[in-house]
């Protein structure tokens, strides 16, 4: 029989939804008070997937957990009150009668300005010609300790402008004390106890959580999604596998957004984007150049009539996972003329002509084209080039550059999604758990590819982040068959994002195995026939 409900109860739920705190705040009540989200679903009812929609703002609080739900925030706010200024937080109120984000303070009570020290106060943000800073590796501010992507003019990480928040410094003792009444025992007590706390700002909080235990918990997260299905498809793992594959892009969206929160900086999901990124129409593509390779090496063609040729076709693992390390571009794309947009620390897409290849037992690291002349390509591409004509390969002649839209970069921007997803394949690999694999695997390939223009993941349009991350394989593919090369063995073809077919013993240059470093076998024992070169594929 059900339960009657109260019109105490309904009171009560109606007094705290009033007050429901954003999904900013309810993940950093947990958080402060060191609860997992597997605790609180089990405390209030509900699946864990619910805490972290509820947290993510993908879906409110619903009954039956609502309520109880409801009374854990009210007991948290208590207990962790957002140490900020209002200014910093204008949210409404939370559970009380203060504005949310405050602590009672006195208005005598406020931080003193801090200064910044002599050997600081020179120090200028790195910008671009087009004045905006420049974002590199992340780091700690040389003026207030916070991480910081910004850079300083000498290579140190530097907040831009008013965002540096100076740790303040103990003040000097005065050197002839004033004498004053002695305050109360209890007014001198309470000050002992609780100090009015100094501004603290509101990102940095979010980043007390260890990147270790947002993994874990992010971890758990995708346990629980395979464990779900499972459950749901009542033993028939090919079932369940479709069903993971079909939630795959919602999913490691909501991861990605998860591994994103607390950053320093904010990306441009959907930027304006030059006409060469458009697809004119639906079933033709825009006008970035990946540098596909459909390298077949024409020697072994023609060696085969004198003698049978052992190729090994090795297969590169998680291709796409590994490509995720990659310099992106964070806001919109900006035009600069000649070489004037190539800089270390932006990336985006190149018109370029390319200098001859010619290197016939090596792949063009620039693919296989129909055409010569000038063409656009990718920031991944464009580095592949430039370090292949320096002086430590000294292969080909830099390409001549003739236009740009690049961006501030970063090369970590995906690191952490990068890292989660590796960690959770390891584990499915260490396990032999089938549908984990399948469901990272769908993931990240997914990611990837409908990062760009696509009808199923509608919360993200970065074409020139998916071109960029394709061709990262690429250029990571052709540094396996270079590393083969230096290694004595011959390349029979390299094909795609992950197939690099060799003569000779391959255990002599790679380490076989299924991890993100080593290569496994695709097939082996192959004749490098005419027929084998011509006809066999992918």
């Amino acid at each position: 029989m059900t339960e009657k409900v109260s019109v105490e109860a309904l009171l009560e739920e109606a007094r705290l939804a009033k007050a429901m705190p954003p999904p900013e705040e309810r993940l950093r009540l947990r958080e402060a008070a060191g609860l997992t989200r597997a605790q609180v679903a089990t405390a209030v009812g509900v699946a864990r997937g619910t805490v972290l929609a509820w947290e993510t703002g993908k879906s409110d609080p619903t009954p039956p957990g609502r309520l109880p739900y409801l009374r854990l925030l009210e007991g948290l706010v208590e207990l962790h009150p957002a140490p900020v200024d209002p200014a910093d937080n204008p949210v409404g109120a939370l559970f009380n009668d203060q504005p949310y984000g405050t602590t009672p303070v006195p208005a005598a009570a406020e931080t003193p300005a801090v200064a910044v020290p002599a050997a600081l106060t020179g120090l200028e943000t790195l910008r671009g010609p087009d004045g905006r800073a420049i974002e590199g590796d992340p780091g700690p501010c040389v003026r207030c300790g916070v991480e910081t992507t910004y850079q300083s003019t000498d290579g140190r990480p530097l907040h831009s402008g008013a965002m540096c928040q100076p740790t303040a410094q103990p003040p000097a003792a005065p050197a002839a004390p004033v004498p004053a009444a002695a305050p109360a025992p209890a007014a001198a007590a309470a000050a002992a106890v609780s100090p009015v706390p100094a501004r603290v700002p509101t990102r940095p909080q979010r980043r007390t959580k260890s990147a270790e235990r947002a993994q874990a918990d992010l971890m758990e997260v995708i346990r629980d999604a395979v464990r779900e299905e499972a459950e749901r498809a009542g033993g028939d793992e090919e079932a369940a596998a479709v069903a993971l594959e079909k939630r795959a892009v919602p999913d490691v969206m909501d991861l990605f957004a998860e591994t994103r929160a607390g950053s320093r900086y904010e990306y441009t999901a959907y930027p304006t984007l030059p006409d060469i990124l458009h697809k004119p129409t639906k079933k033709r593509p825009d006008e970035i150049w990946e540098a596909r390779p459909r390298f077949r090496n024409p020697d072994y063609s023609m060696r085969a009539a004198r003698a049978d040729i052992k190729v090994t076709a090795l297969d590169t693992n998680a291709a796409y996972l590994s490509s995720m390390k990659c310099w992106l571009p964070i806001g919109r794309l900006e035009h600069a003329p000649g070489a004037d947009g190539v800089n270390p620390k932006r990336a985006g897409v190149h018109l370029i002509t390319p200098a001859p290849w010619t290197h016939p037992d090596l792949p063009d690291p620039i693919g296989d084209r129909d055409e010569p002349g000038a063409l656009w390509v990718t920031d991944a591409t464009l580095r592949l080039l430039l370090r292949l004509s320096g002086p430590r390969y000294n292969l080909t002649r830099a390409p001549e550059i003739h236009e740009s839209w690049t961006s501030g970069a970063t090369e970590n921007f995906l690191d952490a999604l990068r890292k989660l997803l590796a960690a959770a394949r390891e584990e499915a690999l260490t396990t032999q758990d089938a549908l984990l694999e399948v469901y990272v695997k769908s993931m990240y390939s997914k990611f990837v590819s409908t990062m760009g223009e696509s009808d199923t993941n509608r919360k993200i349009y970065r074409p020139d982040w998916m071109h960029i991350v394709r061709a990262q394989a690429h250029a990571n593919l052709w540094s396996k068959a270079y590393k083969a090369h230096q290694g004595g063995l011959g390349i029979v073809a390299m094909l795609g994002t992950d197939e690099l077919h060799v003569t000779g013993d391959p255990w002599t240059v790679f380490t076989q195995g299924r991890a993100l470093s080593q290569m496994k076998v695709k097939y082996s024992d192959a004749k490098a026939s005419g027929e084998y070169m011509v006809g066999r594929t992918n």
